[in-house]
């Protein structure tokens, strides 16, 4: 399902780097394949994170998460949790949850994943690995991509 063959290439700094691109993918569906590969040990970098889909009705997906912006602590204010509003730190976060980030194996996992917004030019001559084979307009019927959701909550791109 990965072709490994074509997707690492070493960069100036000499590390091999698996380049994944969002455009066009589920949101949960890329982030368990990008888990799997930073677990095996792969060093994995996500580009065009604004570009990827949540899969469900717009205002759905809107209220549910304008509600954990709201949830707080009562006693201690600052243990409350935080949703970011940045597309990066948004796609990060979801890849986040999908590891054993409390344990030491996790935690070095994702040391490993680097995400970016738009496409940085360190990353133009390696080819992208293939994480899914159809776009999500084909998969589900509603979806929204993680920058119409990240504006909705609030994040302006100055």
């Amino acid at each position: 399902m990965i072709n490994m063959a074509t997707a690492t290439e070493k960069i100036e700094t000499g590390k091999e780097i698996m380049l994944v691109d969002a455009t066009d993918k589920v949101l949960g569906r890329m982030a368990t394949q990008v888990a799997k590969m930073i677990l095996n040990g792969h060093e994995v970098a996500v580009v065009n994170a604004e570009n990827a889909f949540i899969s469900g009705h717009k205002r759905d997906i809107i209220s549910n998460y304008k509600e954990k912006l709201e949830w707080q602590d009562k006693a201690n204010p600052e243990h409350s949790p935080y949703v970011s509003r940045r597309a990066d730190l948004f796609v990060k976060r979801v890849i986040r949850g999908m590891l054993p980030f409390k344990k030491p194996k996790g935690k070095a996992a994702f040391k490993l994943l680097k995400v970016y917004i738009g496409f940085p030019e360190e990353f133009k001559k390696l080819k992208p690995v293939d994480v899914q084979t159809k776009p999500a307009k084909q998969i589900f019927e509603s979806t929204m991509k993680i920058k119409d959701l990240v504006s909705k909550l609030g994040y302006n791109k100055e």
